[in-house]
C-alpha cells in the first residue's frame, strides 16, 4: 500500500514553508533594550498557549511538511515543562532538526537535557564580551554565566552552535572583531544582526544607532578575510569563512538586503498567533482554531494551509517610523 506524500505549505509566491518558528512563552529573564521594554507587561497564562496545544499545532505542522522547528522565546528555557515538551517535539516523525535559541543564561546546567531532549543545534544571544556593557544591554544579565553556559554547550557537543549578536552604532559596533575572535576561539560560528524596529522602546533611536551588515562586513575585513560560504541553515543568514578557521560569519540584514525573496518560515506566537512575516501583522489566530473546534486536528491543518494565502511577500522596515509593529521582539518570538 502506498501513502500520499504530505500537502506542501506553498504560498501565493512559489515560496515552500518548511521551517517553523515557536515561541512558547513571552517571558525572559534578561530585559534586552533592543528586544522589549525595561517595564514590560507579560501575557496571563490564560492568554497562552498550552505545552500541550503547542506540541499539536507542532504536529500538525510537521504532517504538512515542515521539517525544522526552532524553539524561541521570550527565553524559551523559563517556561515550566519546556524540557518535556522539547522531548516530544524532538520525536515527531517526519522532523528533521529541533533547533533553539536562548540568551544562555541556564545553559550551564541544561546543556545536556536539551542534547538529550533532542535539540541539534543552538543559537546563543551575546551582543558583547564587557561585562558593565553586558549589564547595561540585558539590563539584567550576568555574562560570566552566560560563557559558562557557551563553555558547557561546547562540551556536551551539538552538532552546530552559533552566537547571535545585534549590533548598535556607538554601544556594542566596536566589538564586532573581538566578538569574530572569541567564535574562533572557541570553534563555533557567529552571526551579525541589524536591529529589528519592533515595539516601542525608549533606550535609544533605532535610526541613529543603526548600524549596518556592510559596515560590520567591512570592519571585519581590517582583520580577517572573508570567503563567501554557501551553508545555509535554512535561516536568512548570509554566511562567509573566516580564512585560516572553521568559524563562519553570518550576517542577518533585514535592512540593507531584504531576505524575504526566498523566505521559508513562519512564525507561531506565545499567544497562538501564526505570523506569516516578521514585518508585517499578517497572522491566523491558531488558538482560537484549536479552542473554537475542540482540537480538531483537521480543522487546524486547514487553517494552517489556507494561511499561506496571506503571506506577504516581504516586509517593508522604515527606521524613520516608530513604532513600526507594536508588539516587542520578545513577543515575536527572536
Amino acid at each position: 500500500m502506498t501513502t500520499n506524500p504530505p500537502t506542501l505549505l506553498i504560498d501565493r509566491f512559489g515560496r515552500i514553508v518548511n521551517y517553523l518558528r515557536v515561541s512558547i512563552t513571552d517571558r525572559c529573564d534578561f530585559r534586552c533594550i533592543y528586544c522589549m521594554s525595561e517595564t514590560m507587561e507579560f501575557l496571563p497564562r490564560s492568554q497562552i498557549l498550552s505545552l500541550e496545544e503547542i506540541e499539536t499545532v507542532c504536529r500538525a505542522f510537521v504532517e504538512l511538511g515542515v521539517d525544522k522547528i526552532r524553539i524561541t522565546g521570550g527565553e524559551p528555557m523559563v517556561r515550566k515543562g519546556a524540557m518535556d515538551l522539547l522531548r516530544k517535539i524532538g520525536r515527531l516523525e517526519g522532523l528533521r532538526e529541533l533547533v533553539l535559541t536562548t540568551n544562555g543564561s541556564q545553559l550551564e546546567t541544561i546543556a545536556q537535557d536539551l542534547k538529550s531532549a533532542g535539540v541539534k543545534r543552538i543559537n546563543i544571544s551575546l551582543d558583547t564580551l564587557e561585562e558593565a556593557l553586558f549589564k547595561q544591554m540585558t539590563r539584567v544579565g550576568d555574562l560570566n554565566t552566560v560563557l559558562r553556559g557557551i563553555d558547557a554547550a561546547i562540551a556536551t557537543g551539538f552538532e552546530r552552535i552559533k552566537l547571535n549578536a545585534v549590533i548598535l552604532k556607538n554601544r556594542n559596533h566596536q566589538e564586532v572583531c573581538k566578538l569574530v575572535h572569541f567564535a574562533i576561539a572557541k570553534g563555533i560560528d557567529i552571526s551579525f544582526i541589524e536591529e529589528m524596529p519592533l515595539g516601542v522602546i525608549q533606550s535609544h533611536d533605532r535610526g541613529e544607532e543603526y548600524y549596518s551588515s556592510d559596515r560590520i562586513r567591512a570592519d571585519l575585513e581590517n582583520q580577517f578575510s572573508l570567503l563567501p560560504d554557501t551553508t545555509n541553515t535554512g535561516g536568512p543568514s548570509r554566511y562567509f569563512r573566516v580564512s585560516g578557521s572553521n568559524t563562519k560569519v553570518g550576517f542577518i540584514s533585514p535592512h540593507s538586503h531584504n531576505f524575504c525573496g526566498d523566505c521559508n518560515r513562519v512564525r507561531l506566537t506565545a499567544e497562538g498567533r501564526l505570523l506569516l512575516c516578521l514585518g508585517n501583522e499578517h497572522s491566523v489566530d491558531l488558538m482560537q482554531v484549536l479552542r473554537a473546534n475542540n482540537g480538531d486536528f483537521a480543522a487546524l491543518k486547514k487553517a494552517i494551509v489556507e494561511s499561506m494565502q496571506i503571506k506577504p511577500e516581504k516586509h517593508e522596515f522604515d527606521l524613520t517610523e516608530q513604532p513600526i509593529i507594536f508588539r516587542h521582539m520578545s513577543a515575536t518570538g527572536g
